[in-house]
């Protein structure tokens, strides 16, 4: 996570953490609306629709499933992963969710994922 210096990159992580807390603070997954969480690495992004009453992942998804399909923009792999992700959440019987981004900005792959969501009919 540290770069040569080490000042930079450690200062970020310690920002995304504290705005993480906040985030975990006001949002909670329940069994009718559980709590979709996103990760965002620089190759892959990773999701996964969590009950926080019962403890349980329901479904989880990473972009390595998506990139079969060849495509090469980052965005739009985010929204074939929202489109992909909605549709087994459908298929799980889950209407609505609460979207947690995780102390990332709802900003490029992290909005294009939430879109893609939306588009496949899960409220959030």
């Amino acid at each position: 996570m540290r770069t040569k210096t080490g000042q930079k990159s450690h200062a970020r992580v310690k920002r995304r953490a504290k705005v993480k807390a906040r985030i975990r603070k006001k949002i909670n997954g329940s069994t009718e609306r559980p709590r979709i969480c996103v990760h965002r690495s620089l190759k892959h992004l990773y999701v996964q629709c969590i009950d926080d009453v019962k403890r349980h992942t329901i479904i989880g998804l990473n972009s390595r499933q998506v990139e079969e399909l060849k495509i090469k923009n980052n965005c739009d792999i985010a929204f074939q992963l929202g489109e992909l992700f909605g549709a087994k959440l459908k298929d799980a019987g889950v209407a609505s969710c609460v979207f947690d981004r995780s102390g990332y900005l709802y900003h490029g792959r992290i909005k294009q994922l939430a879109d893609g969501i939306r588009k496949a009919g899960v409220q959030l």
